[in-house]
């Protein structure tokens, strides 16, 4: 099947990047972005770690739902942590991820089908990431 856009947005950053603003084509997103304090900022701003870890564990939760109703498992209750982690390596920066999911209402057996059906089958940041960054997905009591 020949790719099919479903959906597209916008984002425009302006001033220094990092050190700056950013605003959604709809504007219900206007923040400023910051370095964090950890990378010598004042961190009173968001970071593109922060934003990318909150679509991807929006995203990744919607894809455990849809697995979930697959596999047949219960997914009611279900969470999803994206840990995005900043580093260096020999070309430069780059991510790594972490994802930490919990399912209170199926078995540790079951919560990690259901977490590794979505996470190579139906979740497009997954899909964007595979052989690109390391992410490690674990499933949570």
């Amino acid at each position: 099947m020949a790719w099919e856009s479903l959906y597209t947005t916008a984002a425009t950053s302006s001033g220094g990047g990092r050190d700056g603003h950013v605003r959604s084509a709809d504007g219900r997103f206007d923040l400023d972005t910051r370095y964090p304090k950890e990378l010598g900022g004042n961190g009173e701003g968001t970071n593109p770690e922060q934003l990318f870890a909150m679509g991807y564990s929006a995203c990744y939760l919607g894809a455990i739902h849809a697995a979930g109703k697959e596999l047949g498992v219960d997914t009611t209750g279900a969470e999803a942590t994206a840990k995005v982690s900043l580093g260096k390596d020999e070309g430069g920066f780059s991510l790594a991820v972490e994802i930490e999911t919990r399912f209170p209402n199926a078995s540790a057996e079951d919560g990690q089908r259901v977490a590794d059906f979505a996470h190579e089958n139906i979740c497009p940041y997954s899909k964007a990431t595979r052989g690109n960054i390391p992410v490690t997905i674990t499933v949570s009591a």
